[in-house]
């Protein structure tokens, strides 16, 4: 693994590792000392992958999150440079690159010398920005195990993927989305993991900002509502005057309540 920063706190690394068939990069922030710590992994929203950088502006939340006290996993997902290139119908592609990592993550645990022998394999927990916190969603729905404690969604996209990609062709001027919408509605009803709710047995907690200009907060008030009325456990946290990714005290206090909410869990 190749050092990217080293502070008093943790170190950080670029890592790559194997997913159906392709190598997707990403870094790790590894507490200097300690073990047994909980896993998190943080997954970033939408960025062009033609101006797109490993250590991206979710690195700051990420260097929060090890800080209190965790093994922070930030992948780069399939597509986004220098990960290879792979199919990724429905963003599915993304969910089965987190998917394959947590894998990786509780087999290597078990390594007494490996680097990730410090790490609590049975304690993970998930956060998700905009286009991540649709993929965390639909982790959380496709691997409902135990030792999945926890979800963050912030400014999360919608778990119907109709309507995900129906504001993707409007941001993408029709370039991307009409193939996903061309798809037999049986086939956007299975993927859509907003129909398979009752499957999540992780805690969730719902951040957005009521000024979202680029993801409706509309989708994140029906989420909640949906799981309210499914009485699954989800802590629902709306902000005023916030941009889609939050700034100042907003971002202080959202990443107070992240930290609660893992500790909680």
């Amino acid at each position: 693994m190749e050092t990217l920063e080293e502070n008093d706190r943790f170190t950080r690394y670029l890592i790559r590792y194997p997913s159906d068939g392709l190598t997707v990069y990403g870094f790790i922030n590894v507490p200097n000392e300690g073990n047994n710590f909980p896993v998190v992994l943080l997954l970033h929203g939408y960025i062009d992958p033609s101006v797109y950088e490993t250590v991206a502006y979710t690195t700051r939340y990420a260097d929060k999150i090890a800080e209190a006290g965790y093994f922070v996993f930030h992948p780069n997902f399939r597509n986004y440079p220098p990960s290879d290139e792979g199919d990724n119908a429905f963003r599915v592609g993304y969910a089965i690159d987190v998917l394959n990592l947590i894998a990786i993550i509780r087999e290597q645990s078990q390594d007494p010398v490996g680097t990730l022998r410090r790490v609590d394999e049975e304690n993970i927990h998930l956060w998700g920005h905009s286009m991540g916190g649709g993929v965390a969603l639909r982790v959380i729905t496709v691997n409902n195990a135990d030792y999945l404690k926890a979800a963050v969604l912030y400014g999360s996209m919608s778990g119907d993927e109709r309507q995900n990609y129906e504001k993707i062709i409007e941001w993408s001027d029709g370039q991307t989305g009409s193939f996903e919408l061309g798809a037999p509605p049986e086939t956007l009803t299975a993927v859509s993991p907003i129909n398979s709710l009752q499957r999540i047995i992780a805690a969730i907690s719902i951040h957005h900002s009521i000024t979202d200009e680029i993801v409706p907060v509309e989708w994140s008030e029906a989420l909640c509502a949906q799981l309210a009325a499914m009485q699954q456990a989800a802590d629902c946290y709306f902000y005023e005057r916030q941009p889609h990714t939050f700034r100042g005290d907003a971002e202080v206090l959202f990443m107070e309540r992240v930290t609660t909410f893992f500790e909680q869990n």
